[in-house]
Parts: structure tokens; C-alpha cells; sequence
């Protein structure tokens, strides 16, 4: 796949999942040098012409935060590389490939502590250690990472340490990410799981003993404000109301310090025929107007549970500016 293969387009969702997103378009990249694609007797007309490729990934899917930042880390990683005395155009390439394969070991073992951060939470708010009944949102496994999951990681986390009694996945439309995804992914690995339709989702949580609702985010602003795939706010709305937890679990590269509250988050719109066709059948009338955002934004106060990260669990305002104590930003 070409790197610009990632931009971003009017009906299209060729990649998909945040974390997945970022790594595909750097090992795109990486496929591309260790092709031979680029420079090879200069180090600057390397450099530009790394910039350039990295210019489509910041450009490419406008509400996802990881897409930008590790494009920005790797525009900074090969800047210090180009002032290093003595460093050849060979080396150069080298590293930045060398760099980009790390990147899919950092986000594996960064989801398994979210997992395991998430998974100690949650037991610690319930009387006796679980087992506990989850509901999630969307994919944020396997498919939508590098592996394990950030969301659906700590659902694997909860099941292997063997207390999970089961989640609840919604089908989430109109793409049906958790339906055709999550559930897939959940089931292969053996853990219990039961689909829902995405308006039985208030229902379930009264009457199936939901005791908690964890799910992603693709970005997340100063004031932690999260915004992720359409439908979370109104599941934030309902836990809130049964006073049920609600999680976001993500990766601190989700995190945007610049964005003051999430109204500045940009929210991509997807074309209208995801919701009057299915499998090019006509559900609807063809002419009737739609409104289709891709994703919505939970106000921080809705995320009583906390914001789930590899370093930990923190309230969601002040999420960012741990991190930032941590030189994660």
C-alpha cells in the first residue's frame, strides 16, 4: 500500500482503527526506503523527501491524534539524526526504518498496559474482585492495533486473569465495526461475548448487570474531552445516569494538549449511503437527507471511570498534563 493510499476520502475507510492508522502509514513509509524509494547520496534531499511523505500522514485523517503525532516524533527522530557528525545517507535510511519497526513492539506492549491498568481499576470497584460484566463500543482490538487492544485489551486482560463473566459488543452502525470486528476477534479468542443491536444499549446496562463500559478514542483534548466513534456519547449519557463507570481506554499519543476542549476536535462526516443502502439494497428513500458524522465527543465530566493510558488511570482532566510530566507530549 501507497503511503498516500492513507489520505483521507469522501467515502472510503481502506484503514481503519487510530493506532493502526499511525503504524500503517509509518511502515508504508518504511516499505517504501528500504525499497530503495528516496535520495541516496544526500542526506537533506532525504530528509525532504521524508517530510514530504510524512506531509500526507498529518494531512491524511483529520479527527485521529496518533496519525500526527508519531509523524511528528519521526519527522523530529530523523532531524536528530541528520545533525549527527558523520552520518551517511545509508545509516539515515537505516535508522528511520530501524525507528518505525520499533514503533509496532512499543504499541503491543503499551496495550497490555492498558490492559492490565484497566483490568486492575475496574476490580477495584467492585465488591469482591469480580468477575465483572463489561459493554463496549466500536473495534479497539487486534484489528485495530498493532495486537492485544486498547479497549478490547482490557477486556482480554480481565478474561485472562478470569474475571470476565462476558461483554457486551454493540454492532456499531452504520459500519458495524463491532459486529463484524470485535465480535469476531472476541469469539476467536474464546471469550464470552453477546452482540447487541446499538439501541439496546440503556437496556442492556439496566438489565444485563453491566458494571462497567469501556471504550477508545481517537482524540483526546486538553480538558479531556474524548471524541471517538459515533454513538459514545450516548452510552456516556446512559452509564452516567445508572452510575455505571465509563472508561476510555487509548494510548498517550491520542492525547492533544493543543485542543483546548473537544468542540475544537475535527470530526470527519461519511457519505449518506451507509445509512440508505446495505450491500447496495435500498433501505431508505434515496433522496431523504442524512447527517452522518464518523465519530461524536463525550464531555469529560461523562468519563466517570477515568482515562485508561499505558502509564496508568487518570482523571480526564488531568490526563494530559500527566502525561505531559512524563515527557509524553
Amino acid at each position: 500500500m501507497a503511503l498516500e493510499s492513507l489520505r483521507y476520502r469522501r467515502g472510503s475507510l481502506e484503514v481503519r482503527g487510530a493506532p493502526a492508522i499511525a503504524l500503517l502509514g509509518c511502515l508504508s513509509l518504511a516499505v517504501e526506503l528500504a525499497g530503495g524509494a528516496g535520495p541516496s547520496d544526500d542526506l537533506g534531499a532525504l530528509e525532504e523527501f521524508v517530510g514530504q511523505k510524512l506531509g500526507f500522514l498529518l494531512s491524511a485523517r483529520p479527527t485521529a491524534a496518533n496519525l500526527g503525532r508519531e509523524a511528528e516524533r519521526l519527522r523530529t527522530f530523523v532531524r536528530q539524526q541528520v545533525e549527527t557528525p558523520g552520518v551517511t545517507p545509508q545509516q539515515l535510511r537505516e535508522s528511520i526504518i530501524g525507528y518505525i519497526e520499533g514503533l509496532l513492539e512499543k504499541d503491543r506492549r503499551d496495550n497490555r498496559n492498558i490492559g492490565a491498568h484497566g483490568a486492575s481499576d475496574i476490580l477495584g470497584r467492585v465488591p469482591g474482585g469480580g468477575p465483572v460484566t463489561l459493554l463496549t463500543h466500536c473495534n479497539t482490538g487486534t484489528l485495530a492495533t498493532a495486537g492485544y487492544g486498547t479497549a478490547l485489551g482490557v477486556v482480554r486482560a480481565l478474561h485472562q486473569r478470569g474475571s470476565l463473566s462476558r461483554v457486551f459488543c454493540t454492532e456499531t452502525r452504520p459500519y458495524n465495526q463491532g459486529s463484524r470486528l470485535s465480535a469476531l476477534e472476541l469469539r476467536h479468542d474464546g471469550i464470552p461475548v453477546t452482540l447487541i443491536a446499538d439501541s439496546a444499549a440503556a437496556v442492556t446496562m439496566r438489565e444485563r448487570g453491566v458494571q462497567a463500559v469501556v471504550v477508545g478514542a481517537d482524540r483526546v483534548a486538553a480538558n479531556g474531552d474524548v471524541a471517538n466513534k459515533i454513538g459514545t456519547f450516548q452510552l456516556a449519557v446512559a452509564a452516567r445516569h445508572m452510575e455505571i463507570p465509563f472508561y476510555v481506554a487509548a494510548p498517550s499519543s491520542t492525547c492533544d494538549p493543543t485542543l483546548a476542549s473537544g468542540r475544537l476536535i475535527p470530526i470527519e462526516e461519511r457519505p449518506g449511503t451507509e445509512l440508505t443502502q446495505l450491500g447496495g439494497v435500498l433501505l431508505a428513500d434515496p433522496d431523504v437527507d442524512v447527517w452522518n458524522p464518523a465519530f461524536d465527543v463525550t464531555p469529560h465530566e461523562l468519563i466517570t471511570g477515568g482515562i485508561i493510558t499505558e502509564w496508568g488511570v487518570f482523571a480526564p482532566s488531568e490526563v494530559c498534563r500527566a502525561l505531559a510530566e512524563r515527557g509524553e507530549q
